[in-house]
C-alpha cells in the first residue's frame, strides 16, 4: 500500500483536503438551484462516499511493497477495529446531515463556520489529547483564532435581512448542533488504525467508514425524509444529472478525507484533522464570492467578514507551524 513519509507531503495531502471539504458543497448548491431536496441529494451522497472508499482501496491501498495490500488486511481484520471505523461513519453522517439542513436553511459562508469550525475545534483538541503530537502553544494559538472567525462569522450573519434565507436562524442552530457532533468523528477513526494484530489500515479502515456512512444513512436520512415529507419515489424518479451531482460530492469529499488518513501518521492526527477542517474557509470564499450569499448585507457587515477570513488565515497558518 502506498505510505506517505515526507511531512511536505503530508502538508500538501491535508491542504487537498482542505480544498475538498470546503469544495463539496457547491454539489448541493447546484442540486438544490434545481429543486432537488438535500434528502434525497444526500443518498447519493453517501453512495459517493462509499464508492471512492472502494476505490482507494483497490488502487493505492493495493499498491506497493510496503504495508499490507488491503484485501489482506481486510480478511485479517478484527471486529474491534472494525467496529469504531463503523461507528465513525455513522456520527460522521449524522452531523453532515445536520450541516447539510444547514448549508441548505443559511448557505455555505454561515453553516461552514459555525458548524466545521466547532468540529474543528472539538476534533482538534481531542485527537491532541489522545496522541499528542506538535507544538501545542502554536495549536491552541491557531484554533483560539478559529474561534474568533466563527464569531465574526455569527456576527457577520446577525446583519443580514431575515428575507435572505429560508430561516437562517434554523441554518445556525442545526450547523452548531452538526459541529458539536462532527467533532467526534475523526478520533474515532482513528481508533480502527492500528499496526496490532487484527487491526486495520488506514485504507481498510476508510472502506468500514463508507459503511457506516450509508449503512446509517437508513436511520438517520429516513427521519429527515419522513419530517420533510420526501419519498423514496422521488428519489429513483430523478435525473441521472442529479443523482451524478450528488455521487460526485460524496467522492469529493471522500477524496479528501482519504488524504487526510493517510497524511496523519507523518502530520500527526490533531494538525492533519484542523488543517484539514480549513474547509471552512474555502467554503466561505464559495459562498461569498461565487453563491454571493451576503450580497444583501447591509453597510459595515465587511469589517466582520474580513475579521473571519483574516481569523481562519491566521489560525490555519499557526496551526501549520505547530508540526514538528
Amino acid at each position: 500500500m502506498f505510505i506517505v513519509h515526507s511531512l511536505p507531503i503530508a502538508i500538501t495531502f491535508c491542504v487537498i483536503t482542505m480544498l475538498g471539504w470546503g469544495s463539496w458543497a457547491n454539489a448541493q448548491k447546484l442540486a438544490g438551484n434545481q429543486k432537488w431536496p438535500f434528502e434525497l441529494f444526500y443518498w447519493d451522497y453517501a453512495i459517493g462516499v462509499l464508492l471512492f472508499g472502494v476505490l482507494f482501496a483497490a488502487t493505492l491501498g493495493s499498491m506497493g511493497s510496503e504495508g499490507m495490500p488491503a484485501w489482506t488486511n481486510l480478511g485479517a481484520a478484527d471486529f474491534g477495529f472494525i467496529l469504531p471505523a463503523l461507528i465513525s461513519g455513522a456520527i460522521f453522517n449524522l452531523a453532515n446531515i445536520l450541516l447539510v439542513v444547514g448549508i441548505d436553511a443559511a448557505g455555505m459562508s454561515v453553516a461552514f463556520p459555525v458548524g466545521v469550525g466547532l468540529a474543528l475545534v472539538i476534533g482538534t483538541v481531542e485527537s491532541f489529547i489522545e496522541k499528542p503530537k506538535g507544538d501545542p502553544l502554536l495549536l491552541f494559538a491557531g484554533v483560539g483564532l478559529i474561534v474568533l472567525a466563527m464569531v465574526m462569522s455569527a456576527i457577520s450573519h446577525s446583519k443580514l435581512p431575515h428575507s435572505t434565507g429560508k430561516n437562517p436562524l434554523r441554518g445556525v442552530i442545526f450547523s452548531a448542533i452538526a459541529g458539536c457532533v462532527m467533532g467526534f468523528f475523526y478520533p474515532q477513526l482513528m481508533h480502527s488504525i492500528s499496526t496490532d494484530r487484527g487491526g486495520l489500515t488506514p485504507y481498510v479502515a476508510l472502506v468500514f467508514f463508507g459503511v457506516g456512512v450509508l449503512g446509517s444513512n437508513f436511520v438517520w436520512n429516513t427521519f429527515f425524509m419522513r419530517a420533510g415529507h420526501v419519498t423514496y419515489a422521488q428519489y429513483f424518479a430523478g435525473s441521472a444529472r442529479l443523482h451524478g451531482i450528488g455521487i460526485l460530492g460524496g467522492c469529493i469529499w471522500m477524496l479528501a478525507l482519504c488524504f487526510n488518513v493517510i497524511a496523519s501518521s507523518i502530520a500527526g492526527p490533531a494538525i492533519s484533522y484542523a488543517l484539514g477542517q480549513g474547509a471552512t474557509l474555502v467554503a466561505a470564499l464559495w459562498g461569498l464570492f461565487i453563491w454571493r450569499e451576503f450580497k444583501a448585507a447591509p453597510a459595515g457587515t465587511n469589517k466582520f467578514i474580513v475579521l473571519m477570513l483574516v481569523g481562519y488565515t491566521s489560525g490555519l497558518i499557526l496551526i501549520g507551524a505547530a508540526t514538528q
